[in-house]
């Protein structure tokens, strides 16, 4: 009698934690940010600069992925930057929280813990505060239905929440490829 009860009580149980972890991820939230993107910005050396990004779902919906290339002319003070990263945003179940990962073509690999409105009009990807390092805010945020801004802020070794702007951009969704 004991497992006859048991089991129903147990199953209901791991329901409720299942549903409860699925409404920690919010993958919702974050549907804004898919497409196609041209945009224009400036870098840290206060260069201004041109690319384009995309943000598409992996793994049959299981992850966002987003590429991003990116350039800046040459001025008479800086030479000419060509930039191109890889990030991954993907559901942390044993955290519950979404999280990514991105890597890029100088060698960087930064852990985001991601969050976002739940009107669907911003996301926060901080990175991970390390000992020595500095630490990372990428911010999206809607301004029309078909644009949003983009700023990577970074915070110097042992002030973590002391972020500064480094690069600054404005996005428009790209009519011919969405």
């Amino acid at each position: 009698m004991k497992k006859a009860i048991l089991c129903p009580l147990a199953l209901l149980i791991c329901q409720a934690l299942a549903a409860q972890q699925a409404a920690t991820v919010n993958w919702e939230s974050l549907k804004f940010l898919v497409g196609k993107w041209v945009g224009e910005g400036s870098a840290e050396t206060g260069q201004p600069g041109a690319g384009t990004c995309s943000f598409e779902p992996g793994l049959q919906g299981k992850v966002l992925i987003r590429k991003n290339h990116a350039e800046y002319p040459a001025t008479n003070e800086h030479p000419a930057i060509v930039h191109d990263d890889l990030m991954i945003i993907y559901a942390d179940e044993s955290r519950h929280k979404l999280r990514a990962f991105y890597t890029d073509d100088e060698g960087h690999v930064i852990q985001y813990t991601a969050t976002a409105d739940s009107d669907g009009k911003s996301a926060v990807f901080l990175a991970d505060a390390e000992a020595g390092s500095p630490r990372y805010r990428l911010t999206y945020t809607v301004t029309q239905p078909d644009r949003m801004t983009v700023e990577f802020e970074m915070a110097p070794p042992g002030k973590p929440d002391q972020f500064q702007k480094f690069i600054s951009g404005k996005l428009r969704k790209s009519p011919d490829v969405n």
